[in-house]
């Protein structure tokens, strides 16, 4: 059903897996016959997991019995039962442009040596900052996704939905650059072996082009490169709506966190757009 009637990813698919393998360990008559008072208990065992994940769980939990009482393999629906944790979304982490621009000083310089390596890392980089992709998007792109001349490119994202991503003059040079020395029997843009670039890799990769430009590697991933690609969009005075079509989010109220954390912004726009902030004329005599 998720796979097929709610279009979940491969990822989604996992985690849900996961999650109902965990709580079946923790029940002992079995996680499809629990009952109300066995979902209960699973509260205090859950008690140490951080609140993201005691709420990913519920969820999982909560859709699993739901779609077995809707398909009537179960009369009840016991997942009242489960504990509802408030999650607040953390800001995300980001990264100021000078910081960006130190890390493309960076790895541009390491690739002028003409280094394979190198140059494919600048490749990443641009396609991570330039368009936004999450890591699993970056990783799984064949090899004629990006072509010269096509300033866009069609891809699959989170649910399996497709979007055009914009890719910037910048990183179809850097393509191209890469696609000269890639392993041309490779269906992937960036090969590892027979597969493609695991995501660990290439976390490992941008964590290492942190440390080339004197950045703390742990500030920085590929997500936290998203992250700053929509961050500093939105400073330049992108439209919300506009930046949830390039990051591929299906609710916009997951797009409006990056409105918390651009504050200088925020304040200019009340400084500037605020009635109380223009100066008052002097009273007429």
């Amino acid at each position: 059903m998720m796979a097929a009637e709610a279009g979940a990813s491969r990822n989604t698919l996992n985690a849900y897996r996961n999650d109902l393998e965990a709580a079946a360990d923790a029940l002992p008559q079995g996680l499809g016959e629990a009952s109300l008072d066995e979902l209960g208990e699973l509260a205090p065992r859950w008690s140490e997991l951080a609140a993201s994940t005691l709420a990913r769980r519920s969820a999982a939990l909560r859709r699993f019995f739901g779609f077995l009482h809707d398909e009537g393999l179960r009369p009840d629906d016991p997942s009242a039962a489960l504990p509802r944790p408030r999650h607040q979304r953390p800001l995300p982490r980001i990264l100021d442009e000078d910081e960006v621009q130190a890390m493309f000083t960076a790895a541009e310089d390491r690739a002028a040596s003409g280094q394979v390596e190198a140059v494919r890392n600048l490749a990443l980089l641009e396609l991570l900052y330039g368009s936004g992709l999450r890591a699993s998007e970056l990783v799984t792109l064949p090899r004629r996704a990006v072509r010269q001349g096509q300033p866009f490119l069609i891809l699959k994202g989170k649910g399996e939905k497709e979007r055009l991503v914009p890719v910037s003059s910048r990183a179809l040079v850097a393509v191209e650059r890469w696609l000269a020395v890639c392993p041309a029997e490779s269906i992937w843009l960036f090969p590892s072996g027979r597969k493609h670039l695991s995501r660990m890799r290439l976390f490992q990769i941008v964590r290492a082009l942190a440390a080339d430009a004197g950045i703390a590697p742990d500030r920085v991933s590929p997500h936290v490169l998203r992250h700053a690609f929509a961050t500093h969009l939105l400073a330049g005075g992108a439209d919300l709506r506009a930046l949830q079509t390039l990051l591929g989010h299906a609710d916009i109220a997951t797009t409006q966190i990056y409105t918390h954390v651009d504050s200088a912004r925020l304040v200019e726009l009340v400084n500037q757009r605020h009635p109380l902030a223009r100066p008052r004329r002097a009273p007429a005599r």
